[in-house]
């Protein structure tokens, strides 16, 4: 049933990573139940369910929470829950009658997970923003790059859902492990730039031991050395180098006939510019498959740079079962894995206000508060299917 069976999480909607936080507690068992706006909101794109990865395997009940009836529902189902987190700007929820103060007042075992970009306190707390803001801030986006170019954006990796969702799944759980001394609950600050920092550290150690330069695309980890990067090879596609120790860029020598003098002087910084020319050379003399055949599965690091089409069909990911089929779409399986504690299969995400009454009649409501809440359009429950 998962590791996390038995715990019980309110989710409050919101978009990025407390969505991902969310899935990844239901990933390992919690019993999560999310609480939609009775109207959808967000980016103002609507995924189709079987594809929402970061709605998966929860419940969802919708409730208008400007209705004081509303709002007394979540307080019922926060005295029976272990963590509620929830991702709106600072002081929102406060006014909503659902701050920490109000939710801990009814269960002060409560662990209350708070997800914002800039913190809960600081000059910018209030300010909106997305994960590129907030790892520009952090130091981080500016490492991001080519040599000679601008910073790039990594997708929405690092600040949403690495120094995001993780570091407010973590910190919920390490708050869930205190309360098993102190019997009692506390409010989580997880901020995207301080996540983001955190993921930084090791690059502000080598930044302070002066073994990082300032620029983008001339260190060891971002593509500045030859032997760390990506390269493409003769049909066009790509494959991701990365022998970093002298012993597995031996091999990398070894397996492709390179230059043995490269290898004798690998972090000779003199030797990188040649290296990197006669590297690219040679990956462009065969094709990724080609190179694949003679290297993957080596000690010369070496990996084919797959698209998300590709990926779920590659050998290893087919030997781990490392994505799963959800309703006939293909989503990443649950991670990490647990030899005993083996978590159900996901579930489609559901429809927003799909399990409205149940939720409901288990936070204590009976079926006439249930039938008042619904047509006083405090609360919501779905009919029929939605896309």
């Amino acid at each position: 049933m998962g590791p996390l069976h038995g715990l019980k999480v309110i989710e409050l909607a919101s978009i990025g990573p407390v969505p991902m936080c969310a899935t990844l507690l239901a990933d390992l068992g919690a019993d999560v139940v999310r609480v939609d706006r009775t109207e959808a909101s967000g980016l103002g794109v609507q995924f189709p369910r079987r594809n929402d990865v970061h709605g998966r395997s929860r419940r969802s009940l919708a409730l208008d929470l400007k209705a004081p009836a509303a709002r007394e529902a979540v307080l019922s189902l926060v005295e029976r829950a272990d963590v509620l987190i929830e991702g709106l700007r600072p002081g929102v929820t406060e006014k909503l009658g659902l701050g920490p103060a109000d939710c801990m007042g009814r269960n002060p075992r409560l662990v209350y997970g708070r997800m914002t970009g800039f913190g809960q306190s600081g000059p910018l707390a209030a300010a909106a923003g997305h994960d590129i803001n907030y790892i520009a801030l952090s130091g981080a986006l500016h490492a991001i790059g080519p040599r000679g170019g601008p910073p790039v954006a990594p997708l929405n990796l690092v600040g949403d859902y690495g120094g995001g969702a993780l570091y407010l799944a973590l910190g919920v759980m390490a708050a869930i492990y205190e309360r098993q001394r102190s019997g009692k609950g506390q409010v989580v600050d997880a901020a995207m730039v301080d996540g983001a920092a955190s993921l930084a550290g090791f690059f502000y150690g080598m930044r302070a031991a002066g073994l990082w330069d300032g620029s983008r695309g001339e260190n060891l980890l971002d593509g500045g050395a030859p032997f760390y990067d990506s390269y493409e090879t003769a049909d066009g596609r790509w494959v991701a180098l990365a022998p970093l120790e002298p012993k597995f860029f031996a091999e990398f020598v070894r397996l492709t006939g390179f230059d043995p003098r490269f290898a004798e002087r690998q972090y000779d910084r003199r030797e990188w510019p040649a290296m990197r020319q006669a590297i690219a050379a040679l990956m462009r003399t065969r094709t990724r498959d080609e190179w694949c055949e003679r290297l993957e599965g080596s000690d010369a690091c070496f990996a084919p740079v797959l698209d998300f089409d590709e990926a779920p069909r590659h050998r290893h990911a087919q030997a781990r079962a490392a994505f799963v089929e959800v309703e006939g779409g293909i989503q990443p399986a649950p991670a990490p894995r647990f030899d005993r504690s083996v978590g159900e299969p996901p579930r489609p995400a559901p429809r927003i206000g799909e399990h409205t009454r149940s939720v409901l009649a288990e936070a204590g409501f009976d079926a006439a508060a249930i039938d008042a809440l619904l047509a006083s359009g405090a609360a919501r429950q779905a009919k029929g299917e939605e896309a």
